[in-house]
């Protein structure tokens, strides 16, 4: 498991690019093999594999503009892995879902439609109702890069100030 998901190399300051590398390539494992998730949710593990990528997220931070403090280092790490985790959990619980129901997404929409119509037209939900008909929905992969995109956005506001 380990050997799929490459350690990074070191990138002279850009812990954004090494901890958006880590992230991809540690879905892109979880999603071949869903039971991974599980796991990064657990305890750390003691692995080489597993404490070359703990080591790879702490060095991409530690003495980067902002992160001097090893302090500021692992609250950074641990908000990232747990995003990593949420996202992975979610999109796996869909796949999985998928596969239990024997509907995709679009299926399943199709099937709900009816009763979602019935309660959006009450007007108790005004902001849902927006979102279900206003907004883009993008696939798995735009929308995990999206959330990511705001934490370390969120990140480096915050570190810079």
């Amino acid at each position: 498991m380990g050997n799929e998901i490459p350690a990074p190399e070191p990138a002279d300051g850009d812990w954004r690019g090494t901890l958006r590398s880590l992230a991809h390539h540690t879905r892109r494992a979880a999603l071949r093999h869903e039971w991974f998730a599980d796991l990064l949710a657990g305890r750390p593990h003691l692995g080489p594999h597993a404490l070359a990528h703990t080591e790879a997220s702490f060095a991409a931070l530690h003495g980067a503009p902002g992160f001097d403090d090893i302090d500021t280092v692992l609250p950074v790490v641990d908000a990232v892995n747990a995003y990593l985790v949420g996202a992975i959990r979610k999109e796996i619980s869909v796949l999985r879902a998928e596969r239990v129901t024997g509907m995709d997404e679009e299926q399943w929409q199709r099937a709900a439609a009816p009763y979602l119509s019935r309660v959006l037209a009450t007007g108790r939900y005004p902001t849902l109702s927006k979102v279900v008909q206003d907004a883009a929905h993008p696939d798995a992969e735009t929308t995990f890069d999206a959330g990511l995109d705001y934490l370390l956005d969120g990140i480096a506001a915050r570190i810079a100030r």
